[in-house]
């Protein structure tokens, strides 16, 4: 027999055995931990205390106000100015998520002062973000923020107060209709 040959022959059957029952220990091994969250899947607690109690996935998540409620002593916003960069600072906003951060670099991009924004989410099971702003010099990346925030604060009033006084002619075209009928 040739040495080709030798390597396409079947595998000696004791052999084979032992692969599949290794396949089938592994596909029989319990999970450690959840893969993908569902209601019905079952995964081990490590805070009840012992192993052998075992939790829902609804069980495991926190709930959806611990993502943006402060705790004690916790800062909305810490900065941190950037020691490589000139005119430049790390904002951290805790408990908030993409909606600002995108809403803040978008803005501080219109500022002429501006040269650079831009925010990542370190983790996406933790809520906060980091916000990166260089300017020019003229003025402070902490100016720079807090002038973002006033004319977002602005533009959502402004957005606000249209949305009331659309909503509220709405209700009234829809009154008028629904009682000449």
């Amino acid at each position: 027999m040739s040495t080709y040959s030798r390597a396409l022959s079947p595998v000696p059957a004791l052999q084979a055995q032992t692969i599949v029952s290794n396949y089938a220990h592994m596909q029989r091994a319990p999970s450690t931990g959840p893969r993908f969250p569902s209601s019905n899947m079952r995964v081990e607690s490590a805070e009840r205390g012992h192993p052998g109690c075992r939790a829902t996935a609804e069980e495991n998540n926190p709930n959806r106000f611990e993502l943006f409620l402060l705790g004690d002593g916790e800062k909305k916003v810490t900065e941190e100015p950037d020691t490589r960069v000139q005119s430049a600072s790390v904002f951290t906003f805790n408990k908030e998520d993409h909606t600002l951060g995108n809403m803040l670099r978008s803005r501080l991009l219109q500022n002429p002062h501006v040269h650079f924004s831009g925010y990542k989410v370190p983790h996406p099971l933790f809520s906060n973000f980091e916000l990166r702003v260089q300017t020019d010099g003229s003025i402070t990346p902490r100016q720079a923020l807090l002038a973002c925030c006033k004319d977002l604060v602005n533009d959502l009033g402004y957005l606000a107060r249209e949305f009331t006084k659309e909503w509220e002619l709405r209700k009234m075209v829809g009154d008028t209709a629904d009682g000449g009928a």
